[in-house]
């Protein structure tokens, strides 16, 4: 019950899972291998998993014939950007050829933005300017998807500040005038109670096919979604885990079940690092660190594939049994790492080999160049022989996940 209150589920959603999870585990037989504890937490996994939507939630791809998607949600909730997320991660992982829709001709600036997003991930985008209706925008766009044989047609929609009826008949308008596969609603994950009021509303109006959470890498560790699914009855698709292009992944129940219990969730962090990080570097500095090796080259290589996987919060909670730091402390730490960068691309290469040859005259060149003071230098010198002390148990430690705790030893977040 803690656990599901801490992460943010709603009371009453809580107390009718306590309930059901109760009603399952009288009477059950314990497993071999399990104490009546672990047999308990796996019940509670399970009934979380299956409460989440259990099994694959991602979207079906229609064959022969453009899928379209329609992005809705409330002015500010971050459609427009989560339609490049979408559009570079169908693109990334599906091979999919994308083409965006620009239709919220509420907020010219939203049309000005997609064409910039577009042009980042390099998808191409449909644009009209001249005054038409949403409808005659989608259906024209749609048109367009067919003949030039995209797989994926995008729609980014016009929001509103809040649910009124203009927004609703123009929704129903542009589903009437294209086949529309998926009608995926925008909520954030930090927003609680009203994320589920308005999946409600909008779920009333337009029948939703799938939920989007933004913010999951927020401080509640995604019991928004338990709730929202629990209440709506609407799977979860796509979640939502920062503010890059590339920070969007598939909903997971399975994961979220961990998230949520607080056991992390390895299996998203694995899938992170063998998209983002440079293997072969990667594999290069462990060879090294088995070795008895490790120079500031070697530090600075691990800070910049640590960068790749997004924020220090964001790491530390996918993994399982790390200590508990604040997102201040977090944050004062991934700064603190920005200026370690800046110090040792201010060193030459032998200064980086050896750093023992650092005195004093080289310590005043590397602070004129860094724009750093002398204790900051002093403290990223201090932090990189304690490391190197540490290389022994570095041999058996995870290699992103710890290295990135160690950085917290001794440094901002005490």
């Amino acid at each position: 019950r803690k656990a599901l209150l801490e992460a943010d589920v709603n009371y009453k959603v809580v107390s009718e899972f306590i309930k059901e999870v109760k009603d399952e585990a009288y009477g059950q037989e314990v497993l071999t291998k399990l104490s009546p504890s672990q047999q308990l937490i796996k019940i509670v996994h399970d009934k979380l998993e299956e409460l989440l939507g259990g099994g694959n939630n991602d979207i079906t791809f229609n064959s022969g014939k453009p899928t379209v998607i329609m992005l809705l949600g409330l002015q500010g909730t971050g459609k427009t950007t989560t339609a490049g997320k979408l559009a570079s991660l169908f693109e990334r992982r599906n091979h999919k050829k994308v083409l965006l829709c620009a239709d919220d001709i509420q907020r010219p600036a939203a049309i000005d933005q997609l064409e910039e997003i577009a042009k980042q991930i390099n998808t191409d985008v449909y644009i009209d300017r001249t005054g038409t209706s949403a409808p005659n925008i989608a259906k024209a766009a749609y048109e367009k998807a067919w003949k030039e044989h995209y797989d994926v047609l995008i729609i980014d929609t016009a929001g509103r500040l809040q649910i009124d009826e203009p927004l609703m008949a123009e929704l129903k308008e542009i589903i009437a005038s294209i086949p529309v596969d998926e009608r995926l609603l925008l909520v954030d994950a930090m927003s609680g109670q009203d994320a589920v009021n308005v999946a409600l509303s909008f779920h009333a109006q337009v029948p939703l096919t799938g939920l989007i959470m933004s913010k999951l890498d927020g401080d509640a560790r995604g019991g928004a979604a338990l709730s929202i699914r629990k209440m709506t009855g609407v799977p979860i698709k796509y979640a939502g885990t920062g503010e890059k292009l590339d920070d969007i992944e598939n909903f997971h129940p399975d994961r979220m079940a961990d998230r949520i219990l607080g056991m992390g969730d390895v299996l998203t962090l694995v899938e992170e690092i063998q998209e983002k990080v440079d293997e072969k570097q990667t594999q290069k500095t462990s060879r090294r660190l088995m070795n008895g090796q490790f120079d500031l080259s070697d530090m600075l290589s691990v800070m910049k594939q640590m960068k790749k996987l997004g924020s220090l919060s964001k790491i530390f909670r996918m993994i399982p049994g790390l200590p508990k730091f604040s997102d201040e402390q977090l944050k004062a730490v991934q700064d603190e790492l920005a200026r370690y960068e800046v110090i040792i691309n201010s060193m030459t290469p032998q200064e980086r080999r050896k750093p023992e040859l650092i005195k004093a005259s080289r310590k005043e060149r590397i602070i004129k160049g860094s724009g750093r003071d002398a204790s900051e230098v002093n403290r990223l010198l201090k932090r990189y022989d304690a490391m190197k002390k540490q290389l022994p148990q570095m041999k058996s430690m995870m290699q992103m996940g710890q290295m990135a705790s160690m950085f917290t030893k001794g440094g901002s977040a005490k």
